[in-house]
């Protein structure tokens, strides 16, 4: 099934969708009807320029969800806080789909309207994620920042062309899974739910915060499905270290362009990112497939074993051998 939009400020995903889908939406709710698979599409609203939309279901055929690059630039933001099972595919422009992991690190995206997107969730799969969409004046009035660094200037400014990731942490998971668990048949929790929504963002821009100070690049939608393309190859063999030369001409981007695009897209430079990668990695292996330290450090491309264990014990705060005998 596709289901294709344009990016619009009066664009209401569960009214448009229930009409392609021929179901009436009751009570600000969307039941998937049998036919299709099983669960629901729920919108909250907090006023006509901040809602929230919950998406969890599952279908019986694969789910392209295509979005259109609005025809008039609105300044509504649109952050998706994706707490999938599965992986999924995500592309921008017309490119081929990108697989899109569900690690953590890239579990949130946040981007203007004006970028042209596509997500693939296959048939069967749990699809559970949340949308904000927020008008870029009331996310300043919420933030209330005196001296926002450029990242936050950038994604509450007028105009501009953004995408950003970042992590989703166990406890934004938690509010989420607080959130999307509420009952919103007692009419205070409406309120309830738009308090909770905002301690998320408050989680989010609290790492936006901390990144570094730099001057901000527009970015388009080739750009953007570019940059997963180099995330995908940086993270597909973690034992061999990213060149950048190689990933530039892959991106067929200056190595100067693609450093900028990538750092003020991800937050990092391609080689930290890398070893964060690698580290996390380290840390699944270790924890869930039970390996020795050594076994996980050759794997991952390490000659010294003392060098891997200051690496990880410089993210973790613990050496690799005590964490995996930690419970």
């Amino acid at each position: 099934m596709i289901f294709e939009f344009t990016a619009s400020p009066d664009f209401d995903f569960i009214t448009f969708f229930s009409k392609q889908i021929n179901v009436p939406v009751r009570d600000n709710v969307l039941e998937i009807p049998a036919r299709l698979g099983e669960g629901y599409i729920r919108k909250v609203g907090f006023g006509d320029d901040f809602r929230l939309t919950i998406h969890r279901y599952k279908l019986k055929e694969d789910f392209v969800i295509k979005r259109n690059p609005a025809i008039i630039y609105n300044n509504i933001r649109t952050i998706f806080f994706y707490n999938n099972e599965e992986d999924f595919e995500l592309k921008y422009n017309n490119e081929e789909n990108i697989p899109f992991s569900q690690k953590n690190d890239s579990a949130i995206q946040l981007s203007t309207n004006d970028l042209r997107t596509e997500i693939r969730f296959p048939a069967g799969s749990n699809i559970q994620y949340v949308v904000v969409g927020v008008a870029a004046d009331r996310l300043r009035s919420i933030l209330s920042i005196e001296n926002p660094n450029s990242t936050i200037k950038t994604i509450t400014a007028e105009n501009a062309s953004f995408l950003f990731f970042e992590s989703l942490d166990a406890e934004m998971q938690l509010l989420l899974k607080n959130i999307v668990s509420v009952d919103m048949n007692n009419s205070l929790n409406n309120f309830y739910v738009q308090i909770k929504v905002q301690e998320v963002l408050y989680l989010l821009f609290s790492k936006l915060s901390l990144r570094e100070n730099t001057t901000f690049k527009n970015i388009n939608s080739t750009d953007a499905e570019k940059l997963l393309v180099i995330r995908s190859e940086i993270l597909r063999d973690l034992s061999t270290p990213p060149v950048l030369k190689e990933l530039a001409t892959i991106a067929s981007m200056s190595e100067t362009k693609l450093k900028q695009l990538f750092k003020q897209t991800f937050g990092d430079t391609i080689y930290n990112y890398y070893q964060r990668a690698r580290m996390e990695e380290a840390a699944f292996l270790l924890k869930q497939a039970k390996l020795s330290v050594s076994d996980v450090g050759y794997e991952l491309g390490f000659s010294n074993l003392s060098h891997f264990s200051r690496l990880f014990e410089r993210q973790y705060g613990i050496t690799p051998k005590k964490f995996s005998y930690r419970g």
